[in-house]
């Protein structure tokens, strides 16, 4: 299922989700304090472009919270909803099931991504 389903995914929307963390992540590049936030966007655009076969573990400690915090106030909510909304209409259907369990996982990504690793 990895493989179909990630190619699927990045035809079906998968590229337009991985546009928009590439978007967040050239917007935080464009100062120079957001530079962290915005290779942690890059990072995760690669998740989003193709996100089967990858498992989310959460960990992380006081700083990862901060920046998680600070990360949910200014990013983190839209790219979340864009997820949600996303995720809503396909569990419509039952051939769209497996990729909208998909973006609530990029959901919580979304609104949690430092202390997050990718395995």
């Amino acid at each position: 299922m990895g493989c179909l389903g990630n190619l699927l995914w990045f035809i079906f929307g998968g590229f337009l989700s991985g546009i928009s963390w590439c978007a967040a992540g050239i917007l935080w590049c464009i100062t120079i304090v957001g530079i962290p936030i915005g290779r942690q966007c890059f990072k995760l655009a690669g998740v989003s472009f193709f996100p089967f076969g990858k498992d989310i573990i959460y960990g992380g400690g006081a700083v990862s919270l901060l920046m998680n915090i600070f990360w949910i106030i200014l990013s983190g909510i839209p790219l979340a909803l864009e997820h949600l909304a996303t995720g809503a209409l396909l569990c419509v259907t039952i051939i769209g099931i497996p990729f909208g369990i998909q973006h609530f996982k990029l959901a919580k990504l979304a609104l949690m991504p430092f202390g997050a690793y990718v395995r």
